[in-house]
């Protein structure tokens, strides 16, 4: 069996990018909320449409890895259709170990509609029912748990086994919309046993239950249920990490302009702080690193094609802003 330094957990899925024309459609700001509109039971002509095949919130982690140059591989299903072998294929291409990656006969791929308007997405998603099976993964030096499905409830307890039977293994942890659906009393044990955990500031006050709007409050409340380095983003200001000695805020790297559209940014900084930590680095080299991935993903369509390694990575930070760095909060 190949020996993984990073192995991603979590569903993957096909994003077909719909490019909205400013007149087909508007903004409705009220209160702070924000409802994209179109006209009812109208036509609605588009500019263009983009398919990224393999993607998703572990997909993105396990190339985005590969890319910063560990060997990583990716636990998933697929369905047996068109859309599956396209998605083995892209994932292939990527230098990232497939053959973990359940191809489903007989079911479809996860399909999702991303509404592209002005910069930023709204995503129409369906996750399929898969026969979640754990698959014997052998000892990797890090496992990456994101987004999975509605009915993959057991196969956390099955992986929580896995994780508590070899404590050499570390586990971050980018929970999906289901999983904090799960409740994290419900998914208690893999918090406990998480070396990394990343989520951005709304999500984190949904899986606390909370209405605390403070930064630093909100990660000692999500290092309180056990994770030994809580990573909290909050979009376009910046984000914080603490590992309990201390609490950072890291600015957004500069944007050489405008984004193009802002699918895949969180993934793109989440994957890249923990493969930096997997590389031997600290929480300070983690954060620098990973808002320069953020950046250069939102110059492209999906989450994907702007992912850098490391050299490129490294060559931004050589023209980074002076105040571009860590800071205490």
């Amino acid at each position: 069996m190949e020996k993984y330094d990073f192995i991603s957990i979590g569903d993957t899925v096909t994003d077909a990018f719909i490019k909205l024309k400013d007149t087909s459609a508007h903004l409705d700001i009220d209160k702070g909320t924000r409802e994209l509109c179109m006209g009812f039971a109208d036509k609605i002509p588009y500019e263009d449409v983009f398919v990224v095949p393999a993607v998703g919130n572990s997909a993105n982690a396990a190339v985005a890895a590969a890319r910063l140059g560990l060997k990583s591989a990716l636990v998933s299903n697929v369905g047996g259709d068109y859309f599956g072998d396209e998605c083995l294929e892209a994932l292939r291409k990527e230098n990232v170990g497939t053959n973990f990656v359940i191809k489903n006969t007989g079911r479809k791929t996860n399909y999702h509609y991303v509404l592209w308007y002005d910069d930023d997405r709204t995503i129409l998603i369906k996750h399929e029912e898969y026969d979640y099976i754990f698959p014997d993964i052998d000892d990797p030096a890090w496992i990456y748990l994101s987004s999975a499905a509605e009915n993959s409830l057991p196969f956390h307890d099955v992986l929580l086994g896995y994780l508590e039977a070899r404590p050499n293994i570390k586990l971050a942890f980018q929970p999906g919309t289901f999983q904090m659906k799960f409740g994290k009393e419900r998914l208690a044990g893999l918090y406990r046993r998480s070396d990394v955990f990343i989520s951005n500031k709304e999500e984190s006050e949904r899986i606390l239950k909370t209405e605390e709007n403070d930064i630093k409050k909100l990660l000692e409340m999500i290092r309180a249920l056990g994770p030994k380095i809580a990573v909290i983003t909050d979009g376009v200001k910046g984000a914080y990490a603490s590992d309990g000695e201390k609490a950072l805020f890291m600015p957004p790297y500069p944007d050489p302009k405008p984004p193009l559209e802002r699918t895949g940014a969180g993934d793109a900084f989440s994957s890249t702080f923990v493969a930096v930590i997997a590389l031997g680095k600290s929480v300070e080299d983690a954060l620098m690193r990973a808002p320069v991935n953020s950046m250069s993903v939102v110059q492209y369509v999906g989450a994907r094609e702007g992912l850098l390694n490391m050299n490129q990575i490294e060559e931004f930070l050589k023209n980074a802003p002076h105040d571009y760095k860590p800071t205490s909060i």
